[in-house]
């Protein structure tokens, strides 16, 4: 029977959060517990491809949700829909617009809204996280990539953004030494100061794990050998610039890397290849050694060359880990069962007043 749906909006600090994993983990969650779900991202993501919003197609094909349960993306945020807005060329009233397109009746329970990246996205439009759920009356949820010093500040801001419309927040990627921190001082913590904790999810590195030919588009690099096995998954970056003694044991301190070091750096190379490195990536366009591709070849890993120097790459490196979209069914099993170890999904089914199934 149609109804209005309980308008939940899934927000973050800032880009990078883990937002789209965890809202396809709850997702997940609350179909298990018989909770009918809608879904729809009112301000799309950057995107170059016109192939619209890759976290919208992945919710979409991973849920299997039908075209009745998905609504609509209001507005891409690109250089030129920004250009338009400031000029004026494009004047639409899109909180209106929002309320008309996601305030209908449904037959979910819950209306599972993606917020952007950050507060401050989207304000340009009236799609700020603040503007939707000021527009829609819908709880948040709110996402922050664990750091302790700046995560406390991060959440009491948003805090006084959204008042009593912060439901509460998940702590995202907290790494193990941190795990005591952030589960005995900065949860109490904010707690104290009135937001709710809901979830504490430790860093995983499958979920952060890149494939080789993503690194290889994001870096525009040329790859030299192995082109074959770019399939390959990165979950750690290494830098080469020491001496090659100290490169053997700090090599083997890792796992599946990617090693990022100078062409001519021949026993970096040849060290980190006797190690766990899934790929070579040589900056300063010299050509590697021959014994160098001989021996990738011989374990079929590849080598990329960039036109970039080490800090560049490294950075792009680290942003893409950030932004590695789900991409295959073991990373989604992965969140899923993070999200039922760690996260209070009765508290909230309660605060939405939903009833699950017995």
């Amino acid at each position: 029977m149609p109804q209005h749906s309980r308008p939940l909006l899934i927000a973050s600090t800032e880009d990078y959060s883990g937002k789209s994993t965890l809202l396809l983990g709850l997702a997940k969650l609350l179909i298990a517990e018989g909770i009918a779900l809608d879904y729809g991202k009112p301000l799309g993501s950057y995107h170059t491809d016109g192939d619209g919003d890759a976290d919208v197609a992945l919710v979409e094909e991973t849920l299997g949700l039908e075209a009745k349960q998905l609504h609509p993306t209001l507005v891409f945020l690109d250089q030129a829909s920004v250009m338009n807005r400031i000029q004026g060329v494009e004047t639409q009233d899109y909180r209106e617009q929002l309320t008309a397109t996601y305030g209908g009746e449904s037959e979910a329970d819950v209306l599972l809204l993606e917020g952007p990246g950050s507060f401050a996205e989207g304000l340009l439009f009236g799609l700020s996280t603040v503007q939707m759920a000021e527009t829609l009356t819908a709880q948040v949820l709110l996402v922050d990539r664990y750091d302790a010093l700046l995560s406390v500040e991060r959440v009491l801001t948003a805090k006084a953004q959204l008042g009593d419309r912060l439901m509460g927040v998940v702590l995202n990627g907290v790494p193990e030494e941190a795990w005591a921190t952030a589960t005995e001082t900065v949860k109490p913590f904010l707690e104290k100061h009135g937001v709710t904790v809901l979830g504490c999810i430790p860093r995983n590195s499958l979920l952060r794990s890149v494939s080789v030919a993503e690194l290889t588009r994001q870096l525009d690099a040329k790859v030299l050998c192995c082109e074959d096995h770019l399939d390959l998954m990165v979950q750690d970056l290494k830098i080469g610039a020491m001496n090659v003694n100290s490169a053997l044991r700090f090599f083997s301190a890792g796992k599946h890397m990617a090693v990022v070091t100078g062409g001519d750096r021949t026993d970096i190379q040849l060290a980190a290849l006797e190690t766990s490195t899934n790929c070579l990536i040589l900056t300063g366009q010299v050509p590697p050694n021959s014994m160098v591709v001989s021996r990738a070849q011989d374990l079929e890993l590849p080598i990329l060359s960039v036109d970039m120097d080490t800090l560049k790459t490294v950075e792009i490196i680290d942003q893409t880990f950030g932004q590695v979209r789900l991409q295959d069914a073991a990373k989604i099993e992965c969140i899923q069962q993070l999200m039922t170890e760690h996260f209070d999904l009765k508290h909230l089914t309660d605060a939405l007043g939903l009833l699950a199934t017995p």
